[in-house]
């Protein structure tokens, strides 16, 4: 019969995440802290496969667009896995990105809403991420966020059929309502 090891909270490591099995659930770390998240819904999906293909298209050669579940490990301690990222070539390590990410996009759902409003944009904003987009499919909202001097500032807030046209990470134009219909 097996063993199983049971971690307090805080011990969780690089290691034992690397460790877990494909089993459908995404996992990601944040100083020793394991946060399990379930399968998307079906909204959510949609606006990240169409958000993905519009920056795909428009992506330049030397960038590379990603979709979770793709490790982003700015530390030793954190692993996060954005809904949509955008990194340089170079940095793409055979099994997570460890430099700063160009852009890094979370599509808002019930169960990871406060994870990704809060949490993760403190997590991003201290990795460097460039640019950070939150997504409300619910609310056909994007909110973008870019670095300045070390901070996050609200570059632009769009609803419905407005249009942001992106020149962070490279030219792209991003219509909320198109992105889940």
């Amino acid at each position: 019969m097996g063993h199983v090891q049971t971690l307090e909270p805080g011990e969780f490591t690089l290691a034992d995440l690397d460790a877990l099995p494909d089993d459908g659930m995404r996992y990601e770390l944040v100083d020793g802290i394991l946060l399990v998240t379930p399968a998307p819904l079906p909204i959510h999906q949609t606006a990240v496969l169409q958000l993905a293909s519009r920056l795909l298209a428009a992506c330049p050669h030397h960038l590379m667009v990603f979709v979770a579940p793709v490790d982003f490990r700015p530390n030793g301690q954190r692993s996060l896995q954005p809904d949509v990222l955008v990194c340089r070539r170079e940095d793409v390590g055979a099994k997570a990105i460890e430099q700063p990410l160009m852009l890094a996009v979370e599509i808002l759902a019930p169960a990871t809403r406060s994870k990704d409003l809060l949490l993760k944009r403190g997590l991003y904003e201290q990795a460097g991420v460039a640019s950070y987009w939150i997504f409300d499919p619910e609310q056909e909202q994007l909110t973008v966020l870019e670095l300045s001097d070390g901070r996050y500032v609200e570059r632009a807030v769009v609803k419905g059929s407005d249009a942001f046209d992106a020149t962070l990470p490279f030219p792209v134009r991003a219509v909320p309502a198109e992105l889940v219909g």
